[in-house]
């Protein structure tokens, strides 16, 4: 599999999986910038980024689109994508993405996550 797929899949969980799949791939402090003032900007433990997955705020529909990866060949890569999914409350939500990997003893993990609603 090659560095991209493995990187999008990872990413795929983050909209559709729940706290467990958050506590395995986030990296131990996630750096998080969303739009929305106080909520979810700055450092965080992965516990605390894996609390906010709850069933009651998941995601569907996932369209991921105009995907790019930023690898040189080391321990860091960059994504960024449109997205195109559908809230809980099923209101259409679209933004343009972008998530930063390490790579660590046991795999990938999210260090970086950031959403520009369009």
């Amino acid at each position: 599999m090659t560095i991209e797929a493995a990187l999008f899949g990872i990413e795929q969980g983050f909209w559709l999986e729940g706290e467990a799949y958050f506590l395995a791939h986030v990296d131990e402090r996630c750096l998080l910038a969303f739009p929305q003032a106080g909520e979810m900007h700055g450092v965080h433990s992965r516990e605390a980024v894996a609390a906010t997955a709850t069933s009651a705020n998941r995601w569907r529909d996932l369209t991921m689109r105009d995907r790019h990866l930023l690898h040189d060949g080391g321990d860091f890569a960059v994504i960024s994508y449109r997205a195109e999914v559908t809230r809980a409350d099923g209101e259409p939500y679209a933004a343009l993405v972008s998530s930063a990997y390490v790579r660590r003893a046991a795999g990938w993990k999210l260090a970086f996550h950031q959403h520009s609603p369009v």
